[in-house]
């Protein structure tokens, strides 16, 4: 017998509700599109994410994700997101099932 049972004996008028949980985003959405753009260092292709401009706590959870759901390398500077090698696509679906409004640049 649990605590929501005994309760229940002692108060059987009493009408047990769940509170509600609010569901906020866990990061922060911007009006201005992400850059999502391709380049080539040191004869290498990465992915740069560019342009936002909320919290860097935010960014690096996003980072974090992109970089697991990818299985993938990559690191956060100067507040922009490097991913190794070239998924442009797959982070641009990512970001817009997040509700971000991305815009690829270059090629």
């Amino acid at each position: 017998m649990d605590l929501q049972d005994q309760l229940k004996n002692l108060f059987p008028e009493h009408k047990f509700e769940e509170p509600k949980k609010e569901e906020k985003p866990d990061i922060w959405l911007q009006d201005e599109p992400l850059l999502c753009k391709y380049e080539k260092r040191k004869g290498k292709p990465i992915t740069i994410i560019d342009g936002y401009n909320g919290a860097s706590s935010d960014f690096k959870k996003l980072a974090k994700e992109i970089k697991t759901s990818l299985s993938v390398g990559g690191s956060f500077k100067d507040e922009k997101i490097i991913i190794q090698g070239d998924y442009r696509d797959q982070i641009m679906q990512i970001l817009k099932d997040k509700g971000f409004k991305v815009k690829r640049v270059g090629g």
